[in-house]
């Protein structure tokens, strides 16, 4: 299939646009809530917030998701620049909105904890995650206290998965045409 029968296909840069915009602004809302919760909560016991379902604490980790992989600081960072370059390799092969808006929150999610880990204490490629939002109790007691950035990697990740599930390809194919395709014929 040509690009010139199916418009969807050639408009690469229309994507790469909305998964930079949807990085951007989610990006800056991760940074926004951190700077926030820091002036706000530094110090601070737990907030509870509406009626025990939310608190709102300062909680720097040094680890991944779940608090996992503490010692290994540096190496998470490795992995978010790794996640960042892929995403960055991606975007010429764009041509899904899905993929588009999934990528743009992971690759939000993706840079806002790396911000993190370059420039906050203890230093460069160690430095904690600002963390601040706890459901059901304090503490994480719960469930782990996260951020706006843990937030976008995880819906970003279930977007693309749900797509990948639906059958819906980065490159705006859906796989039982690309399917089709390969089995036929050559002429």
């Amino acid at each position: 299939m040509s690009t010139e029968s199916n418009p969807e296909q050639s408009r690469p840069p229309r994507k790469a646009a909305i998964l930079l915009g949807t990085a951007v602004v989610f990006f800056a809302f991760d940074l926004v809530t951190k700077v926030v919760a820091l002036a706000q909560l530094e110090g601070r016991e737990p907030v509870r917030a509406l009626g025990g379902l939310v608190y709102l604490q300062i909680v720097r980790n040094p680890g991944a998701a779940f608090s996992i992989a503490t010692g290994m600081t540096w190496v998470l960072a490795l992995v978010a620049i790794g996640v960042v370059v892929a995403i960055i390799w991606l975007l010429p092969r764009l041509r899904s909105v899905g993929w588009a808006i999934g990528l743009g929150l992971v690759l939000a999610g993706a840079v806002g904890n790396l911000v993190d880990r370059f420039f906050r204490a203890p230093g460069p490629l160690r430095g904690h995650v600002v963390d601040f939002v706890s459901l059901f109790g304090p503490d994480g007691e719960y469930w782990p206290v996260f951020n706006v950035a843990d937030s976008s990697i995880v819906v970003g990740g279930i977007l693309i998965v749900v797509l990948s599930l639906l059958g819906y390809e980065y490159d705006g194919r859906r796989s039982r045409d690309k399917k089709k395709t390969e089995a036929a014929p050559s002429e």
